[in-house]
């Protein structure tokens, strides 16, 4: 295979893969709702979880995507020093952008800030955008592919506290948000919290936990506990699903973070609403791929 034939044939695979990620939720996605309704008492709530799943299974029966906002596509990367066709990537991921707002279709969300211009493709200047972690030794790329919609984790929250603070300020900041603007990105939501040493490291941890799957737990055991108090707490709030009161307000909570300086402690929350399409996808370096979000997958 050339590698322009390589290059078409990726493009070809992100392209259909991002289509399909804003028709069908992830497998742990689904399994969490399902869950969460079969532990609803009130009617109201009880009518919005069936809503879902009916939702579910209208985009797959007309072929189109499950929420209107397909949001602006970003891509976590975690890509082998060796993958041969690393260079080429970013040319990939755009032109496969461009390929699924036609094929989708996805609503056109990247406008030209300050020309205040939507180029009708969802590619403009940073968009989609790309985050990348390089690995050494390694000739795979790993994907990470996530509609980020303009009422859910687009909103973020980011504050660096005094360490005085402690990690009592860091509940406190993450409770407040989620009082705030949490009941306008669609509950029942997976809340990704990052915690590092400025406001940007801590925004990104926070994006790249929500790619994490729902159920999995920080390795560090302290981090771990404090997954589990925060999601408790913001249970009790009883947001519920859509935030019209319920049981649950989240999916689960993921933490995510790095060492700080000690005279800081940085922090973000992100969430992702009820309908979070994210999708994981793995190429070797022949381009033969995995995907492990998602069991059935039709293209």
């Amino acid at each position: 295979m050339t590698k322009d034939d390589a290059v078409l044939r990726m493009t070809d695979i992100v392209a259909k893969f991002v289509a399909f990620t804003g028709k069908r939720l992830p497998d742990d996605v689904r399994e969490k709702i399902a869950e969460l309704a079969g532990q609803e008492e009130e009617p109201l709530a009880k009518a919005i979880y069936q809503t879902m799943l009916k939702n579910q299974e209208l985009a797959q029966e007309l072929n189109r995507p499950s929420c209107q906002d397909t949001g602006a596509i970003q891509f976590f990367l975690k890509c082998g020093a060796n993958f041969p066709y690393m260079s080429e990537l970013s040319g990939i991921l755009r032109e496969s952008v461009i390929r699924a707002t036609k094929e989708a279709p996805l609503r056109h969300n990247a406008v030209e800030t300050f020309d205040e211009y939507n180029t009708g493709k969802n590619v403009a200047l940073g968009i989609p955008s790309l985050f990348w972690d390089v690995v050494p030794e390694r000739d795979d790329c790993e994907i990470y592919t996530y509609m980020a919609g303009g009422g859910c984790s687009l909103p973020g929250h980011a504050k660096v506290l005094m360490p005085g603070e402690g990690y009592e300020g860091v509940t406190r900041f993450v409770l407040d948000v989620m009082t705030s603007y949490g009941l306008n990105a669609c509950p029942p939501l997976l809340v990704g919290v990052g915690i590092g040493t400025s406001v940007e490291v801590a925004a990104l941890h926070s994006k790249k936990a929500l790619m994490r799957p729902i159920g999995s737990h920080n390795p560090n055991p302290r981090a771990a506990k404090m997954e589990q108090l925060l999601e408790t707490g913001i249970n009790k709030i009883g947001l519920g699903p859509q935030g019209l009161r319920g049981k649950n307000s989240v999916l689960g909570v993921n933490i995510e973070n790095s060492a700080r300086h000690p005279s800081v402690i940085g922090v973000a929350v992100n969430v992702g609403c009820w309908s979070h399409r994210r999708g994981h996808i793995v190429f070797d370096k022949d381009l033969n791929y995995t995907i492990d979000s998602h069991s059935e997958v039709d293209f």
